[in-house]
């Protein structure tokens, strides 16, 4: 393709992109950051990763666009700005209320953004010859090295995408296409000396800066993590149900953010600040009907009232008491377990070790009867 075409057709594809509401647009060569394998099989190496075992999967092809898709020769990256209107870490304080991270607040931000790179790719894919592949976490790719060699921000020292407009409130969507394209500037990293989102961490999962330990984040354990939470992040854990955004929204360069004017993801009033004692009462199909739409829902029931009954246990609110006795009958033993541990931290020791001599006896999980040995 000649030259004029090509900037041509990028001009097309960046003024299609801007109608269809993304907020930024770049494009890199596949082979724009050949130190992402050594990178990723080091944290593999060192367990990084908790037990995402899908990690581990043919690493080389997740560093490598061009092991994932030979004839891949230009990736269009873009962002879409999700900037919440509040600071999440303002409903840190509310203990009785859930925390919900700010990209989960409203609809699945994969169903926004597929369709919408499906129809830019089209635009790519009218051309003789060329070929087209959409992702938007549905291929294992490294998309936040791919957005900083096309120039969207660079990766925090938090691991995650910073950009100078939206700072660290973007999704990413990718198009790989077989055909050349004008490649973007890369982005270079303007964290300079600032450490606050490593030393807001109330789990210090960075070892180091840029480097994140997984098995040591509270947003792994809440969202990615499907048996027991270790003992020693329950507390840090907080009133936080779904995610984390600490380092994310202590980031400095968030001031120049604007709050996302996608209507799509600006967040329903339910998810903003609900009360712990109503996710509490939620049975599997109402957690469905509640959580439609929601990336939350992916979570499945019995992991999210595990998750609310380590906030409930957090809340120091009293009037749970009820909400959290009822589930140490439930059917599922994640359930039971985490109530047995809430339980242990709203009433007295006596009231305790009463419950434990009507329910211990009858407990038939290993797991769950570990938990009764907390007192």
């Amino acid at each position: 393709m000649k030259e004029l075409n090509k900037q041509k057709l990028v001009l097309k594809l960046q003024q299609r992109a801007k109608k269809l509401g993304f907020d930024q647009f770049g494009i890199v060569r596949p082979n724009a950051s050949p130190d992402n394998y050594i990178q990723l099989k080091h944290a593999l190496k060192n367990g990084f990763h908790g037990d995402m075992a899908w990690l581990e999967d043919r690493p080389k092809r997740r560093a490598n666009p061009n092991e994932l898709w030979p004839d891949v020769k230009s990736i269009i990256m873009l962002g879409l700005n999700y900037t919440p209107s509040e600071n999440p870490l303002e409903l840190l304080k509310h203990k009785s209320k859930g925390n919900i991270s700010a990209y989960a607040r409203n609809r699945d931000y994969h169903d926004i953004i597929k369709g919408r790179l499906k129809e830019l790719a089209g635009i790519l894919a009218n051309k003789d010859g060329a070929e087209v592949k959409v992702f938007v976490d549905t291929a294992p790719i490294m998309e936040k090295p791919l957005a900083e060699g096309a120039g969207i921000g660079w990766q925090g020292k938090h691991s995650v995408l910073v950009s100078r407009e939206f700072g660290s409130w973007l999704f990413l969507g990718a198009i790989f296409t077989n055909i050349e394209l004008i490649y973007s500037e890369p982005e270079t990293q303007k964290c300079g000396t600032c450490i606050k989102c490593l030393t807001i961490c109330p789990t210090n999962a960075f070892p180091k800066p840029f480097v994140l330990d997984a098995s040591k984040c509270l947003a792994y354990y809440n969202n990615e993590h499907k048996s027991h939470i270790p003992l020693e992040f329950r507390g840090p854990m907080g009133n936080r149900i779904f995610g984390c955004d600490d380092c994310l929204a202590i980031c400095p360069w968030n001031k120049f953010a604007r709050v996302t004017s996608e209507i799509k993801l600006q967040q329903r009033a339910e998810l903003a600040a609900p009360n712990l004692s109503e996710l509490l009462a939620l049975n599997d199909a109402a957690f469905r009907k509640f959580f439609s739409g929601s990336p939350i829902k992916r979570l499945g029931h019995s992991r999210f009232i595990r998750n609310v009954l380590i906030a409930a246990g957090n809340s120091e609110d009293k009037s749970l008491i009820k909400a959290v006795k009822l589930r140490l009958s439930d059917e599922q033993p994640l359930i039971r377990a985490m109530a047995i541990w809430a339980l242990s931290q709203l009433v007295a020791k006596q009231e305790f070790l009463l419950e434990k001599t009507r329910f211990l006896p009858n407990e038939q999980d290993l797991q769950v009867a570990k938990e009764w040995e907390i007192i």
